[in-house]
């Protein structure tokens, strides 16, 4: 039984079954257990629900964690190994989207969308003080700095330069490309906008402290929300430090309705869907299709993590 825990909009049940083919998915709402099927299940097609060590013991006949994206922080890789469980995920394939998001993030804080199209669609339009319009800017002279310089964020740094932005990165090596490579510290002290592309991992958690950047910066996370020190985020906020944030990414998933972040009027939310279009789905269900064929035949598989 392959098993898709998600809650798929209709575009994409309908691409779960023009791919797979009608009705070989069982799909399982993300709020509900797994352990129903537990006992059936021989591959998972994983979005962002966490495969717990408990439920993967309870699974005789997993075989495959297909991660749908790139990110396994939300899979007990340890349990999946001492198991014989394949996990597997997909880099590249929602590198455009993420990319994107990010991109449309850095404007939106700069040019305060969220202010202005609020107070348009209240009938308020050309009535704000006119010092709001001093807050507003544009990416062009600003130097961006891309924190992991992955798929998504070499997508990006070429039409940041194109728009007039000096692009800087860091990452565990320095490459081979027409940006500047710089140290995470001096990304953070003296970049105006601060781009997070790097993975969640023990070194990296709440590695990003809001107070070490720029007075005035924008800050962008689209990578995963542990990575920030999401307490010192709000007090850098709150205390003016920090312009703004584009934050698509939480500590807690989903963002609780009372959370401080929600209150914050410069900053830019969206539930973890960077990722999440009709074309990256589209892609990331060929590589789920192929590695399901490939389990079953015995080939070796595609991306595997464990």
């Amino acid at each position: 039984m392959i098993v898709l825990h998600a809650r798929p909009s209709p575009g994409f049940r309908d691409a779960v079954d023009r791919v797979f083919g009608k009705d070989r998915v069982v799909h399982v709402d993300e709020a509900a257990s797994l352990d129903d099927v537990a006992g059936e299940i021989t591959a998972l097609l994983h979005v962002l629900t966490p495969v717990t060590a408990d439920f993967i013991a309870k699974a005789p006949n997993l075989k495959l964690i297909q991660k749908l994206g790139v990110g396994v922080n939300t899979i007990a890789l340890d349990a999946a190994r001492d198991h014989g469980v394949a996990v597997c995920n997909m880099p590249g394939t929602n590198s455009s989207a993420v990319a994107e998001m990010a991109l449309s993030m850095m404007m939106a804080v700069l040019r305060r969308t969220c202010f202005f199209d609020a107070r348009t669609r209240a009938g308020a339009g050309w009535t704000a003080d006119p010092a709001e319009l001093d807050r507003v800017g544009e990416i062009r002279g600003r130097t961006v700095g891309l924190v992991g310089f992955g798929h998504s964020a070499q997508l990006l740094a070429p039409v940041l330069a194109a728009m007039g932005a000096r692009v800087v990165y860091t990452a565990r090596s320095q490459r081979d490309v027409p940006y500047e490579y710089w140290p995470l510290e001096q990304i953070l002290a003296d970049s105006d906008i601060v781009s997070l592309h790097m993975p969640l991992t023990d070194e990296t958690r709440a590695s990003i402290d809001p107070f070490t950047m720029k007075q005035g910066a924008v800050l962008i996370n689209v990578a995963r929300g542990e990575l920030v020190d999401e307490d010192r985020l709000i007090s850098a906020l709150d205390s003016g430090h920090l312009r703004g944030a584009g934050l698509d990414v939480f500590a807690e998933e989903p963002l609780p309705a009372d959370h401080p972040l929600l209150g914050q009027p410069n900053i830019v939310l969206a539930p973890h869907i960077a990722w999440l279009t009709p074309e990256t789905l589209e892609r990331s269900l060929d590589v789920a299709q192929d590695n399901c064929r490939r389990m079953q035949a015995g080939e070796d598989l595609l991306f595997q993590v464990v």
